[in-house]
């Protein structure tokens, strides 16, 4: 699922783990100012894929906040274990949680 003004993606993994992930919070205000998606409803994406690209200045100049949930939205049937210590950034190719079924 691709959200229309582009700040919020879903993602199914080959698990049938459910994904969300919101980048900032209130930016559904911007309409989709500074917001770029780079897959499109119903792609299948690999790990490492660029998803959306956006403009964190963008998003700071509206007086928004930057971080960004990533939440299992079938948490009945998973659930989650942080790696690492938050907050932090992310870089590609690390794990920011394990998720395992229930």
């Amino acid at each position: 699922m691709l959200f229309p003004t582009k700040y919020a993606i879903g993602i199914v993994s080959d698990e049938g783990v459910e994904l969300l992930i919101h980048i900032g919070m209130d930016t559904v205000g911007l309409d989709g100012k500074g917001f770029e998606s780079l897959v499109a409803q119903g792609d299948h994406v690999t790990v490492g894929q660029k998803l959306i690209c956006f403009d964190m200045d963008v998003i700071k100049d509206a007086g928004l906040v930057t971080e960004t949930p990533v939440i299992i939205t079938n948490q009945d049937a998973y659930t989650a274990t942080i790696t690492g210590t938050y907050p932090t950034t992310i870089q590609a190719g690390e794990d920011l949680m394990v998720a395992t079924r229930i």
